[in-house]
């Protein structure tokens, strides 16, 4: 197959018009879960924190439940707003996560799962074998173009956290070998030097379709350029890869594979275990030696063919606390840094550092803050043990929240919302108190969870 057949293939619009048709016999809408009183699950002595978890529930996670839309044949999550048309990876884990404390939602949350492997096959059919069990940013409903690039990987993750709540081994059964191969597809298609660094792209040929793969305005990819693939060689190649690394995505697939590994064990899969184990080791290895900067006190991008580090510091560059990269003397430099002014803006943490001159309150991805990252960030930070730290962030996203109301990003030095009101993956809000991130602010589940003994025995 050559190049043009392959994009015209999964790229062009086939899934509108007459193509509809052969979808719509095999939808499934599996029952949506009741809207709950939050307070039968959650308790808190602070009246203001119980009505922020039912918004959270009613308006991020049950109102984004869809019925199914080709090519979607099942139930799928909408993130919100008029522009968000389709199930995205990032956003979507971060709502399944809250959504299986509810006990009538484990066959919405496989569906919600199985819409990525439908992609998978339907991608495959015209995929060359090197672009095979690809998933893309997002799943759009016809007739817009199929995406040609995948996103932040965060899938494994979002089904341990399933896992973790309810116990549902069905679940894994069906997730676990699809997922391994996404992440064979990513470590193929974004380490392109086998150096543990994983790069963006697009199949596109698009720059900008290539930073949508990651957080997609960061300044330290404002000089990134495509180029043909380094080693693989032939005339059907495109100009498909950047020409950096970056520390967040890498950081994802590591925290990813980490989590795969853990539910390959709950399984008894001791192979794909140790496969993935591998993987993220060499992964912890590669970041560790070429993107940390003592001097930064984080990891920082680089040149993906010479190794130069990218002197900018972005939301990205703190990741890697969230999926245990650092050593601790790492994370200690990181927790000092991420405390000094350039990140502790009154409503932390930006995502850019603000003593770049690209730094504006309320840019989009470069000077913001975004629920998700810092709900990811602090989770690192209390990890390594520091949670005075964790808490004053997480804290003071809450805070925020609650006086500005649920919105997708904020200006950092403000508070005020930006972008989509009750955006999906601001549930995390909720999250980071069930997680003990926070000090002023309490949330707990009233059932605290299936013990690990209940998660062995289902």
């Amino acid at each position: 197959m050559n190049r043009r057949q392959f994009l015209w293939g999964v790229g062009s619009t086939a899934l509108g018009g007459a193509a509809l048709s052969e979808f719509g016999p095999s939808l499934v809408h599996a029952a949506m879960p009741s809207r709950p009183d939050v307070r039968e699950f959650f308790e808190s002595d602070d009246p203001e924190i119980i009505a922020l978890t039912q918004r959270v529930f009613d308006k991020c996670i049950l109102e984004k439940l869809q019925l199914p839309t080709p090519p979607l044949e099942r139930t799928w999550v909408r993130p919100g707003g008029p522009y968000y048309l389709g199930q995205w990876i990032w956003d979507t884990m971060f709502v399944i996560d809250l959504l299986s404390i509810l006990p009538d939602a484990r066959q919405v949350i496989r569906d919600i799962m199985q819409n990525y492997w439908d992609f998978q096959d339907r991608w495959n059919k015209d995929a060359p074998e090197y672009a095979r069990d690809m998933i893309t940013v997002a799943i759009k409903t016809a007739p817009q173009e199929v995406r040609q690039f995948s996103q932040i990987p965060l899938l494994a993750w979002g089904v341990e956290r399933v896992f973790l709540r309810n116990g549902d081994r069905e679940l894994l059964s069906q997730c676990l070998g699809r997922l391994e191969r996404f992440h064979d597809w990513f470590w193929r298609e974004r380490d392109l030097l086998d150096n543990g660094l994983i790069t963006v792209g697009a199949y596109s040929g698009k720059l900008q379709h290539a930073k949508w793969e990651t957080f997609d305005y960061e300044c330290n990819m404002d000089d990134m350029q495509l180029t043909v693939h380094p080693k693989r060689k032939g005339p059907n190649e495109g100009s498909w890869y950047a020409d950096i690394c970056v520390p967040g995505n890498t950081a994802y697939l590591i925290l990813a594979e980490r989590c795969l590994a853990r539910l390959a064990l709950a399984v008894g899969d001791r192979p794909m275990a140790a496969r993935r184990t591998t993987r993220a080791d060499k992964g912890v290895e590669g970041m560790r030696r070429h993107m940390w900067d003592e001097q930064a006190g984080t990891f920082l991008s680089v040149r993906r063919d010479t190794l130069e580090k990218i002197p900018v510091a972005t939301i990205g560059s703190w990741i890697p606390l969230a999926a245990g990269v650092p050593t601790e003397a790492m994370a200690r430099r990181m927790a000092e840094v991420l405390a000094s002014p350039a990140w502790m803006t009154p409503l932390p943490v930006p995502t850019v550092d603000r003593n770049d001159r690209r730094w504006k309150s309320n840019a989009f991805w470069r000077g913001d803050v975004w629920p998700p990252t810092n709900y990811q960030i602090a989770g690192g930070l209390a990890a390594y043990g520091h949670a005075d730290l964790a808490a004053d962030i997480a804290d003071k996203t809450i805070a925020n929240a609650l006086r500005h109301g649920i919105s997708e990003h904020y200006d950092s030095l403000t508070g005020q919302p930006l972008g989509v009101r009750d955006y999906c993956m601001s549930c995390t809000l909720v999250t980071m108190m069930l997680d003990g991130l926070t000090k002023r602010f309490k949330l707990n589940l009233r059932d605290k969870g299936l013990s690990d003994d209940n998660i062995r025995r289902n």
